[in-house]
């Protein structure tokens, strides 16, 4: 077995992937004739480092695994067909021949790092099930997450226990929420959040007054102007006028919607360490989405 292949089952690890937002390979044997290694049905997974169960050994699985890792370079996803004659492409000497359907899947595009499972909070999360973002969501409280969210892909519940500790595990780039129950816990999250120069947008949920609370204190405690243009608060005020409709997946919807913005590659690179005023303009300037 190579150093790089585990005994672990495909199925097994295919959720562990998808899940974890890690770019994959999933190939299958659709189709044999004459001799073959593995009958149709038979299922690798292969990522950028390592693969998982086996089609059979021999030339043409590590012909597969070329193929799918070609396509993860290239970042080329979604459906194709490989033809596999064993006696003349691969060289074998049982001379089948196999069909392997490659299914490649990108994994995650952004990092979103969600502080708070209100209401609000798990508005987005829903929102979000369906785009290409790893989740990284925390809350305080030791019952805020429910079993339903266990099996959502791209999604990792955590405790929160310590702010300093819970932001410096963020990932680089990460797009940063803030939204908890308790207005404390908020305001430690903000600092600690401001603190880091890799974190690619911070926003923070609440009123006009509260923010003003909030800069007053930042500024009492130290923290430069710099620092607090960074925060956008509060958040999903994508135009110049307050959204009316003030229920958890309207708010989530307009919060979603700016974050699309913002995570949108190139620009989301290009966008890190912008203040929240430059932000705003971008936002605000984007072209109007339209069905």
């Amino acid at each position: 077995m190579s150093p790089t292949q585990t005994s672990k089952t495909w199925h097994a690890v295919l959720h562990r992937l998808q899940r974890d937002g890690i770019p994959h390979v999933l190939a299958t044997q659709v189709t044999s004739a004459g001799s073959t290694p593995r009958e149709p049905g038979a299922r690798m997974v292969i990522t950028a480092d390592a693969i998982f169960d086996t089609l059979g050994g021999g030339t043409f699985e590590w012909q597969t695994i070329a193929a799918a890792r070609a396509r993860l370079d290239e970042q080329r996803y979604g459906l194709s067909l490989e033809a596999f004659s064993l006696g003349g492409r691969s060289g074998q000497c049982c001379g089948g021949f196999v069909n392997i359907l490659l299914e490649a899947f990108p994994g995650a595009e952004a990092h979103l790092a969600i502080f708070g499972a209100g209401h609000v909070g798990q508005e987005i999360v829903k929102l979000s099930a369906p785009l290409p973002w790893q989740l990284h969501w925390y809350d305080s409280r030791s019952d805020a997450f429910s079993g339903q969210y266990q099996q959502q892909p791209r999604l990792r519940c955590y405790p929160l226990q310590d702010a300093q500790q819970s932001v410096a595990a963020l990932p680089a780039d990460t797009h940063a929420l803030v939204l908890t129950h308790n207005h404390d816990e908020d305001y430690a999250l903000i600092a600690a959040l401001i603190e880091r120069d890799d974190v690619a947008s911070i926003g923070l949920i609440g009123s006009d007054s509260k923010w003003t609370s909030f800069k007053g204190r930042l500024k009492r405690d130290g923290y430069s102007s710099e620092q607090i243009l960074r925060v956008r608060s509060p958040i999903g005020r994508i135009h110049t006028t307050k959204l009316s409709n003030k229920t958890p997946y309207a708010i989530a919807l307009t919060v979603v919607t700016e974050l699309l913005w913002l995570t949108d590659t190139p620009s989301s690179q290009e966008n890190r360490g912008l203040d929240s005023q430059a932000l705003r303009t971008l936002l605000t300037d984007s072209p109007t989405i339209t069905s």
